[in-house]
């Protein structure tokens, strides 16, 4: 019997694929080793099974998309958690998240994580720089029930990852939408301000006709991206552009540049600016290593 069925967790080996007949433990077919091709979490895949409790994946449907880190497919929405205090809010980092999902075809979704330990002044004029370029922005906190139910509606029907640095509650988050200690929750590292690695294994897990897929934390993100072309994913950039003299502007060191001008005159934030030459830095210097 083969059916089609979608990987939601994947240890040593074996891949466990939800079908509309239950779970299947199964292991991948030799083909796929000589092809050198992995299956992952999130795959869509035909299965062949004589008893509806093991077998094997024949067959890997085309995917819409992957990451590499984390390793996932066919994803709709990208959470991006970053908690405003312990650790801080790396504008940097933020900005690199976003732009990585977007390479990917991934959907992000702001989260402001742990509002609860600050003013409202601390954190909304950043919730206000990235609402107003067009994308959806939450502020959570997992102990004053801030912002769970409308992460709960975002996440409905939707194949979603949360992502960001260690430490800035993505395990607790899930668990307070999941309604019970699915995952393990790490202590945050005093000495190092930054949470330990607690989350083991890669896997889907079923939320509202959804998955939500929790992921090991990560600190760093590599973009392979040209960097003449990091202009094309800084939204508050595209409306100024037709006032710069060249048509090939990269908004750093040209003449008569309307992005620059728009920066001087406050119309741009001067953070995201920044962080915009600092990612174009890191690509050029990437590109030429690779050379």
């Amino acid at each position: 019997m083969v059916l089609v069925g979608r990987i939601i967790k994947g240890i040593g080996g074996f891949y466990y694929v939800s079908t509309e007949h239950g779970t299947i433990e199964c292991r991948a077919r030799g083909k796929f080793r000589i092809s050198n091709i992995i299956p992952i979490v999130g795959d869509y895949v035909d299965v062949e099974s004589q008893n509806l409790k093991d077998g094997f994946i024949v067959n890997i449907h085309d995917r819409k998309n992957q990451l590499v880190r984390p390793p996932v497919s066919n994803v709709d929405q990208a959470i991006i958690t970053f908690s405003i205090v312990s650790p801080d809010l790396n504008r940097l980092q933020l900005d690199k998240m976003i732009i990585l999902t977007e390479v990917n075809e991934i959907n992000p979704i702001i989260c402001i994580n742990k509002v609860d330990l600050v003013n409202e002044d601390e954190y909304m004029p950043i919730y206000n720089t990235y609402k107003k370029l067009g994308y959806e922005v939450i502020t959570t906190s997992k102990y004053d029930n801030i912002g769970i139910d409308k992460l709960k509606t975002i996440l409905k029907g939707k194949t979603s990852f949360f992502t960001g640095p260690s430490g800035v509650g993505k395990s607790s988050l899930i668990n307070c939408i999941h309604g019970h200690e699915r995952q393990e929750i790490g202590d945050l590292s005093e000495k190092l301000n930054r949470g330990k690695h607690t989350t083991r294994n890669v896997e889907l897990i079923p939320i509202d006709g959804g998955y939500v897929l929790d992921t090991p934390g990560f600190t760093s993100l590599n973009l392979d991206i040209d960097e003449k072309n990091l202009k094309r994913f800084y939204k508050d950039f595209q409306v100024f552009e037709s006032e710069c003299r060249f048509n090939s502007c990269l908004h750093i060191n040209e003449p008569d540049c309307g992005v620059k001008s728009a920066i001087a005159n406050g119309l741009i934030d001067r953070t995201r600016y920044a962080n915009y030459i600092s990612l174009y830095n890191e690509l050029k210097a990437n590109r030429r290593r690779r050379y």
